[in-house]
């Protein structure tokens, strides 16, 4: 494995960095700086400027609107627009859906859905959670019975991120209650306008409505709204995971998250010392960061190993633990560092245009929302003791 880029890979790092400084509004680079709200025009935005780049699908096939960007460069890109304070790329329909439907789904299917989500026309949400079946996702209870020309859906799905600003959700649903409850899952796609689609929304302990409840009664989609097989939606579902817990790493946003932490510990004082002077929360800060070099490392194994040809499969579950370990700790060190300026919470101060006099430093009062808000990373897209077990049996053979 050679950690060096080559020539041609640092042009494209230029490339990618003369794209965004002449096409990411500020405005929007602001607002993600900031940690303010992002809103869904906000959000589709963006989609549009890489889209009309051609950058928006960057891991999808150039017959179908992608870039054909090898592993490596593809790293660079996600490296730059963190650095850029770009908005993050909605994940739902672009780097969930999007392989699902090139791999599994009909020629029909590719052709009517694939360009409607690079257009953001649709916009997706995922139907997988239920009330009783998060990390255990093969005892879901929502049921699909085929009826005539249709398929009648009825369940509950929860944690449904986004699915308040949705027009669109895949969903996994049960189509055989006989045998290994693995093998009666099918992956169905609905959209969200029809009758018995209900959204509830779902306040987390950060304040905030970016998840929900979405309840499924008498729902009829047509027959074709099916992906892939009857009964074969598991391993579609399996493929799909994959997708979702390389991105919960987030090494790009740790990396950005530990300079911040250092900048911090550097302008920020405890008993008349600057914070990174303090030998306790030094300790802690050196450990994380070491953390963090280790999982980049990991990270570009990875990526080199994929440029090489070779499939990803336990890593992706090895990364998604350490990077979830590493973005919590980074969250819970910049919370004590401000100490307590991060409590108080003023909704209205994430939103645009707020102008009202800050709390604390700047940047203190978004820190504890932040760090509530990464509780939930080592929960969602299979819990951490979930990944490990995975670890133990596929990668250690236990």
């Amino acid at each position: 494995m050679d950690l060096n880029y080559t020539q041609a890979e640092q042009a494209f790092r230029e490339e990618v960095r003369s794209y965004l400084r002449d096409n990411l509004p500020k405005r929007l680079s602001d607002k993600v700086a900031k940690g303010l709200r992002l809103s869904r025009d906000d959000l589709r935005e963006w989609h549009a400027i890489l889209n009309k780049a051609g950058w928006l699908a960057w891991h999808w096939p150039k017959e179908h609107g992608g870039t054909d960007w090898t592993p490596v460069e593809a790293h660079i890109f996600h490296e730059e627009i963190v650095v850029a304070n770009a908005p993050r790329i909605v994940p739902f329909g672009v780097n969930m859906l999007g392989p699902v439907l090139i791999k599994y789904g009909s020629e029909e299917q590719k052709a009517y859905y694939l360009p409607k989500i690079l257009t953001s026309e649709h916009w997706w949400c995922q139907g997988y959670s239920e009330p009783g079946a998060g990390s255990d996702l093969a005892s879901l209870k929502t049921e699909a019975v085929l009826d005539g020309d249709e398929w009648v859906i009825n369940g509950q799905k929860t944690w449904t991120t986004l699915g308040h600003i949705a027009d669109h959700i895949f969903v996994l649903a049960r189509t055989d209650k006989t045998g290994k409850p693995q093998e009666g899952i099918s992956f169905f796609l609905v959209p969200m306008d029809v009758p018995g689609v209900e959204v509830r929304p779902i306040i987390t302990l950060d304040g905030e409505h970016e998840v929900n409840e979405v309840f499924l009664t008498d729902v009829r989609i047509p027959k074709q709204n099916i992906v892939g097989e009857v009964n074969g939606g598991w391993t579609l579902a399996k493929y799909l995971l994959t997708y979702e817990r390389t991105g919960i790493a987030g090494v790009g946003y740790s990396r950005q998250a530990m300079e911040h932490l250092k900048a911090a510990a550097k302008r920020l004082k405890a008993n008349g010392r600057p914070l990174r002077e303090d030998p306790f929360f030094a300790a802690r800060m050196g450990k994380v960061e070491i953390d963090l070099m280790a999982m980049d490392i990991f990270n570009l194994r990875i990526v080199a190993a994929a440029e090489g040809g070779a499939a990803g499969g336990v890593e992706s579950s090895m990364l998604k633990v350490q990077g979830t370990v590493v973005r919590q700790e980074l969250t819970d060190l910049m919370r004590r560092a401000f100490g307590p300026h991060a409590a108080p919470f003023i909704s209205e101060a994430f939103d645009e245009g707020w102008n009202e006099e800050p709390v604390g430093p700047a940047g203190a009062m978004k820190q504890a929302t932040k760090y509530f808000n990464m509780r939930k990373v080592s929960i969602y897209g299979g819990s951490n003791e979930i990944q490990k077990n995975i670890i133990s049996k596929m990668g250690l053979g236990l």
